[in-house]
């Protein structure tokens, strides 16, 4: 993903990239990595003196709360697509952002099909009482449940205020999946698979299925062109990319 974000910078007329950030690397050369010779390289937080207007974030769960922190404590506008950070991680940082008037998105999600799926599950679930949410992604994919799944089944709860009905009880080896205020979410890591996620409405005599595919992370790239923009333009920082669609 950083890799795409990168080549999305650098092909964008209004976009300039001016430094790149990676703690585990000991080579600053740009050039070593494809990019041009006036871009600075830092591995430690301490050496970034350079000034920007956008930090993109796509690295790992263990990392991604300090390196937004580090962003809004520095002026840069956070957009932040790495998933893994607890609820109370994200109001930190919210509030953060928003003492300092400064815009930035932690998005779970920056492909089109995935947010729009989040907004009309979040419709549906007025009108059905039960759902359950399956996610399937690549085998390397560390955390789970995946972020949208997540802001997903948070979407569902807020939709009907109240957490879900439960049915079983007995479950030993815990195929019932995760919980969410009762919303079940089940996920899979399996080669084949890039990002995809189906949320299941139950009623009577009647099921509902809402389902979005990824096949190329390219298609990211569009949600996060559009965020940059939004943050430019916003003074607080949104949790979730249906909040600017």
């Amino acid at each position: 993903m950083g890799q795409k974000a990168v080549k999305m910078v650098n092909q964008s007329q209004d976009m300039q990239l001016v430094a790149g950030f990676n703690p585990n690397i000991t080579d600053l050369n740009p050039q070593t990595y494809g990019l041009k010779e006036n871009v600075k390289i830092y591995n430690d937080f301490a050496d970034i003196k350079v000034k920007a207007d956008i930090w993109i974030d796509f690295s790992i769960p263990s990392a991604v709360f300090e390196n937004t922190k580090f962003a809004i404590q520095r002026g840069i506008r956070p957009v932040i697509g790495t998933s893994g950070m607890s609820e109370d991680q994200m109001n930190e940082l919210k509030k953060l952002a928003d003492d300092e008037k400064l815009g930035g998105i932690i998005a779970s999600n920056f492909g089109l099909s995935a947010v729009l799926m989040m907004k009309f599950a979040k419709v549906a679930a007025k009108y059905f009482a039960e759902s359950e949410i399956v996610e399937k992604h690549h085998e390397d994919k560390i955390d789970a449940p995946s972020g949208t799944a997540l802001n997903t089944a948070r979407l569902i709860y807020e939709a009907r205020g109240h957490d879900q009905k439960q049915h079983s009880s007995k479950d030993p080896l815990n195929t019932r999946g995760g919980d969410y205020h009762g919303t079940k979410i089940h996920a899979l890591r399996l080669p084949g698979f890039v990002a995809d996620e189906e949320v299941i409405f139950g009623g009577i005599g009647e099921t509902l299925t809402i389902s979005q595919s990824t096949t190329d992370r390219e298609s990211f790239m569009t949600g996060v062109k559009l965020a940059i923009h939004e943050v430019m333009k916003s003074n607080h920082l949104v949790i979730g990319l249906e909040k600017i669609i």
